[in-house]
């Protein structure tokens, strides 16, 4: 009985209905696309790392540590056979670390310098462009952010100044070959990528390796000496952390997007039924309790939710498919890490089934909540001061 009257009412009231119908839905858009922003900003951040930097895993000297670079000068040796035998068959890239100064423009600038081989395909680097290039002293690769700090473009040249295994220093002019652009500013800020084979002849390492890089789906060798294994898991422990540590701010800005769509729900539904106090008053009058009245805007409120979840699908779900499959331009260029994760300057949302099903818990149970609460209320008036329009707050 109820229920027929609830359908009876939303489609009597056609603008009413589908005016509260568009806010609730409006809100479920609203919340699973920033939601789904947030996920996909850190899950970009950890798939664009592991894509440029650590495929599926490494081998590490043993006195290699990335965040000293004072370990650098003695994180150096020829790898262990095994582990050299997955370089020859392609399978690995071995990559030499040494800290280095260049003198871009008469200044000088502290780097990372990295020797890498040209045509590894082991990480999505173009590293293939630091290959054929005789006509140079040192081909050198830099990222974007690195060649607008230090000024430089293709074809500048510039003094490099290392210091070698026999603890001598030595200098050469290294000439930029390629400017790349990467997302993981990791890669950028600081460093600069030479080939492997120029690397270990300047800093008299021959055939040595700071660190090797597997691709994925390779198991551990058993070979190894005394390198150290370093999974996946491992290497993006530090984002992971941050992530982790992140996880307040994704949880507060969701309640904020809970808040904002709960006071347009509320707005909407409240008043919509206290528009109808006379309704109320009318149905009192005619004999229905106060407790069926309540289940009755209830029950609608319940309907217009469900109106809105078919909605926010036919209408708002193509949207969402949209942003999914291109990303959403965020206007502004986080490549300089100034984020602390890597964002790229198009943001693609990931959806989740548990943010779709939360969401639509929660936003239901609002809907529900706004239109039971002010429905009890006026349902406690006197059918009289109802039908006279005594609705008070």
């Amino acid at each position: 009985m109820l229920f027929k009257i609830a359908i009876k009412n939303l489609l009597g009231a056609r603008l009413r209905t589908w005016l509260n119908v568009f806010v609730t839905a409006l809100s479920f858009f609203m919340i699973i696309l920033f939601s789904a922003m947030y996920d996909g900003m850190r899950e970009h951040a950890k798939q664009v790392t592991i894509d440029t930097e650590i495929a599926g895993g490494a081998y590490w000297h043993p006195e290699y540590d990335p965040l000293d670079p004072m370990t650098f000068e003695d994180a150096h040796a020829i790898p262990p056979s095994a582990v050299k035998a997955l370089v020859n068959q392609g399978k690995a890239s071995s990559v030499l670390v040494s800290q280095a100064s260049i003198y871009p423009n008469g200044r000088i600038m502290p780097v990372i310098m990295k020797g890498i081989t040209p045509e590894q395909n082991i990480v999505n680097m173009p590293t293939q462009m630091l290959a054929g290039h005789e006509e140079v002293t040192i081909p050198v690769l830099i990222g974007r952010s690195m060649a607008n700090d230090a000024k430089l473009e293709v074809g500048d040249a510039f003094t490099i100044r290392w210091l070698d295994a026999n603890r001598t220093y030595d200098a050469d002019e290294g000439t930029v070959v390629h400017i790349m652009d990467t997302e993981n500013f990791k890669l950028d800020m600081g460093h600069i990528w030479i080939p492997l084979e120029k690397a270990q002849t300047m800093l008299a390492m021959e055939e040595e390796a700071t660190y090797v890089t597997y691709a994925e789906e390779l198991s551990i060798v058993e070979n190894k000496g005394d390198w150290i294994p370093r999974d996946v898991k491992y290497l993006i422990r530090d984002m992971e952390a941050l992530i982790e540590a992140d996880e307040p701010n994704a949880a507060i800005m969701y309640i904020i997007l809970l808040c904002f769509a709960g006071m347009g729900i509320f707005n909407a539904q409240v008043l919509s039924i206290f528009r109808r106090g006379k309704e109320i008053g009318t149905l009192m009058a005619l004999g229905m309790t106060r407790s069926r009245v309540v289940g009755l805007f209830t029950l609608e409120g319940g309907l217009n939710a469900l109106l809105a979840g078919i909605m926010t699908v036919i209408f708002f779900g193509p949207l969402l498919w949209y942003f999914g499959a291109n990303g959403i331009w965020l206007g502004v260029d986080y490549s300089d890490g100034s984020m602390g994760l890597i964002v790229e300057k198009y943001l693609i949302p990931v959806y989740s089934v548990g943010l779709v099903v939360t969401t639509t818990i929660v936003v239901s149970i609002i809907v529900l909540i706004v239109s039971y609460l002010p429905s009890r209320r006026i349902a406690r008036m006197k059918p009289t001061d109802a039908l006279r329009g005594k609705v008070t707050v």
